[in-house]
């Protein structure tokens, strides 16, 4: 029986492989989705099971240093992505309207190609922020929510690197999302730089902010695809699947806003002396990617925490 799952799945993802844009073949984890989909798994296993229990009876580790690295080199990935993605096309020849899967093999298709590639590979990267939780025991960080945004992401860009290599208004969400990824790992930087940087971190309480803008920016510009007149976007399905993610998110992301700023229930500031693991006082009920924004992941800034979009106080 285990041979013959075996041998449908292998069949399954010989049909695949002739959905498989030729431009994009080449590319690692782009040979079909059983590798991704494998990685993926072993991530959610670790992250709920094995690497909790390793870490059981083992003292926290710090890491700083390897998280002052690890933030510093996703600023410069994420600024790269960005520049990558508008000298591509959106800050080039695209409409920012109905723009459409580019199936050609100019220079600038397949630098839209190599950028979206790497936009998803640079979320299999993203992985070791739960790794950082959990070699940190930061085990209530590791919420459904964080599991699910850093597991589901990379697997449902693989189809869409896979069909749309040069997605055209499809590609805009990433854009954005690496901008929004710019600031949010600038911020991790400075936090785990220690206390003497906590007086920079003044605007922390703006990254809910932040991200409710951006996900306002990729629905209207998706959302655009439902009123045109014609717009023959070859994988309609993608346009669904992208304003299905934006609106999601910000009906999340506002739940909190208003549970945290507009009823309230954000608990008063006190003093800003530095606590000796480099985080503040001050408590502030942020989220960035479905988690709490922490000081250079894993430094906690709240006294609540975020399940399914709720606060719950603690």
């Amino acid at each position: 029986m285990l041979r013959e799952a075996v041998s449908n799945i292998l069949k399954f993802e010989t049909y695949l492989e002739s959905w498989i844009d030729v431009r994009v073949k080449d590319y690692p984890l782009m040979q079909g989705p059983v590798k991704m989909t494998v990685i993926l798994i072993a991530y959610v296993i670790f992250s709920k099971f094995i690497g909790p229990r390793l870490m059981a009876n083992r003292k926290p580790l710090r890491l700083n240093t390897a998280m002052i690295v690890y933030n510093l080199s996703m600023v410069l990935l994420n600024a790269y992505l960005v520049y990558e993605f508008l000298m591509a096309g959106w800050g080039t020849t695209y409409t920012w309207r109905c723009d459409l899967v580019d199936k050609s093999t100019s220079p600038e298709t397949f630098r839209m190609i190599r950028v979206c590639w790497l936009f998803y590979f640079s979320k299999f990267i993203e992985l070791l922020d739960t790794v950082f939780f959990v070699l940190r025991k930061k085990q209530s960080q590791i919420t459904f929510l964080h599991v699910f945004h850093h597991s589901f992401m990379p697997w449902t860009w693989w189809w869409g690197v896979t069909l749309t290599p040069a997605g055209g208004m499809g590609t805009l969400h990433a854009m954005v999302n690496a901008a929004v990824h710019v600031v949010m790992y600038f911020y991790y930087l400075l936090s785990a730089a220690g206390p003497r940087f906590q007086k920079y971190l003044w605007w922390k309480k703006y990254m809910t902010a932040i991200q409710l803008i951006q996900f306002v920016v990729v629905s209207v510009h998706i959302s655009q695809y439902y009123f045109m007149e014609k717009c023959d976007y070859q994988v309609p399905m993608w346009i669904h699947l992208i304003w299905m993610y934006g609106v999601f998110f910000f009906l999340l992301f506002s739940n909190f806003w208003i549970q945290a700023y507009i009823k309230g229930k954000r608990l008063p500031a006190t003093d800003n002396k530095p606590k000796q693991n480099g985080s503040t006082s001050e408590a502030i009920s942020v989220v960035a990617n479905g988690k709490h924004l922490e000081n250079g992941n894993g430094h906690h800034h709240t006294n609540g925490k975020i399940i399914l979009g709720k606060v719950k106080e603690i």
